[in-house]
């Protein structure tokens, strides 16, 4: 038996019926990798239930204090089913990535079972209609709660679950762990813990609640003060920031890496930098659309993998947050991209520095009882306008293998995350690195964002837009402010209005010789 930790009962605190607190990945695979050239559905479930010998805690289940006056515990589950948690489902004709990304979000909308380990996986059959997917192709996607695994965390999961050859050396695996149950907890032995846990934790609920209420005060007066100054990170309200509803979009876009690294070099940063450009500038293309177009610059909230700044610890979850302006007023794109690498040393400088980079842990800190209570209220009275720090999105980046990764003998082709949605943040932006590829996957709230297709445009057209800059050799732009124009668009092409959704193949710039696939999807 073992406690959540402050960071991992947040995320079981924050859990809401419109704001399920479960990360998911989106892996296609091609099966002709494998002996025999095919993979059967009871091959992925042996190759699960192997892989999880490495994963005990995803064989474990939520035990919950009486009252909510402590944090829960995980206890294993004697009555583990690996194949409850794996489902095997099929896209109907003609099976094409738009009816993949429905189901996607469809299944990432649905909250877990809190009463079960708290992960599921479903192989995804039927994609006879995606371009460029070879013949015989399906999908896995995964959804697991926050509380097991941050994003650093989803690697590791990933990487355990899959080989690095078609024909992994069975032997060399390691020994099934037994399905022992550790002893039931009774309430008594629940509640008696819990008394001994408040009278130790006095302390650090003082350094750690209070302490941080403490410490953002003390900012908030050298600010007033003049003594420091807070980094431009503060968004103007958008349709992305209302209340956030049951249902959700899904959608991606690939992206040759190497145009990605020529824009980097040419500008002098890094390749997240890129990727913030190209959302900052497809967000600003979307709302103009839409007649929203702010008049101040869009910000993001950017996760950050504490594991590098305090070392490891024992918790599933050591994730911070830094906040950047996208600078998404700024229309010249290469100006808008050297904006935002000053803008994202500076908030890491500054998020180094201050509490804010821990505002995750607020809901963790205090007895479940008062946090769900709390977060219920912020969820149902759309309070999070009140927030001092207002955003447009999340945007996390995700580096992935450059090597070739295998599931039951079948080789992964493509890999889309999807994050978490909160109240307020209705916009969740995932950048994923693979081999030769940058993937920029898109989870929304489905009445912020009703057509994802037309926002697929957006990404599309910001990028280019920034690369054709670069490719031109104009260094040093002139700084000017005026509207851009909006991508062009073809008869039967999805609309901000209407919200129609296609999928189709688009090329990238000629000289890249790369296939840039760009899809849209109504979600659930």
């Amino acid at each position: 038996m073992k406690q959540l930790g402050n960071l991992d009962s947040a995320f079981i605190n924050l859990e809401q019926g419109n704001t399920p607190q479960h990360i998911g990945g989106l892996g296609i695979y091609d099966p002709s990798t494998a002996p025999g050239g095919f993979v059967r559905f009871k091959q992925v479930i042996a190759n699960f239930e192997q892989r999880l010998r490495l994963l005990p805690l995803f064989r474990t289940r939520l035990v919950e204090v009486p009252g909510g006056i402590d944090r829960p515990y995980w206890v294993k589950d004697a009555h583990f089913d690996v194949e409850f948690h794996l489902r095997h489902i099929a896209l109907p004709q003609p099976g094409d990535w738009r009816q993949l990304c429905i189901q996607v979000a469809r299944l990432h909308a649905r909250p877990l079972d809190m009463s079960r380990p708290l992960w599921e996986a479903y192989i995804i059959e039927g994609l006879d209609k995606i371009p460029n997917l070879p013949p015989g192709s399906f999908a896995i996607y995964t959804k697991m709660h926050h509380s097991l695994v941050d994003g650093a965390g989803g690697t590791s999961f990933m990487s355990t679950l899959h080989d690095l050859s078609p024909e992994p050396d069975v032997a060399a695996m390691p020994a099934l762990e037994p399905l022992l149950v550790d002893r039931n907890p009774s309430k008594t032995e629940l509640l008696s813990r819990a008394m001994v846990n408040r009278t130790k934790g006095s302390v650090s609920l003082v350094r750690g609640g209070v302490g941080l209420a403490v410490e953002m005060g003390k900012l908030a007066v050298k600010v007033v003060r003049k003594e420091t100054s807070l980094p431009d990170f503060q968004s103007p309200k958008t349709r992305f920031n209302g209340p956030v509803g049951p249902h959700r979009v899904f959608d991606a876009l690939d992206f040759p890496i190497d145009e990605f690294k020529e824009i980097k070099d040419f500008a002098g940063v890094k390749l997240n930098d890129c990727a913030l450009a190209i959302i900052g500038g497809a967000m600003q293309r979307y709302l103009e659309a839409k007649g929203e177009e702010p008049k101040q610059s869009l910000a993001a909230s950017l996760p950050v993998n504490m594991r590098k700044h305090r070392g490891e610890t024992d918790a599933n979850n050591q994730v911070g947050a830094i906040f950047s302006s996208l600078h998404s007023n700024i229309a010249e794109p290469v100006e808008r991209l050297r904006a935002i690498h000053a803008s994202t040393i500076e908030a890491k400088r500054f998020g180094e520095s201050n509490p804010m980079i821990d505002a995750y842990q607020v809901a963790g800190i205090f007895s479940p009882a008062v946090s769900k209570t709390v977060a219920g209220m912020w969820a149902e009275g759309n309070w999070s306008r009140l927030s001092p720090i207002k955003t447009a999105t999340v945007i996390t980046n995700v580096p992935g293998p450059n090597f070739d990764l295998y599931s039951a003998g079948a080789r992964l082709v493509q890999y889309h995350g999807l994050g978490v949605l909160t109240p307020g943040i209705g916009l969740f932006h995932t950048v994923f690195s693979q081999s030769d590829r940058i993937n920029i996957s898109v989870l929304a709230d489905r009445e912020c964002m009703p057509d994802p297709a037309f926002y697929m445009e957006c990404l599309r057209a910001s990028h280019e837009e920034l690369l054709n800059k670069v490719r031109s050799g104009n260094k040093q732009p002139k700084p000017r402010a005026r509207k851009r124009k909006m991508p062009p668009r073809k008869s039967g092409a999805a609309s901000g209005a209407n919200g129609a959704a296609r999928a189709r193949t688009a090329q990238a710039a000629p000289d890249s010789g790369v296939a840039v696939k760009e899809v849209g999807a109504s979600g659930a």
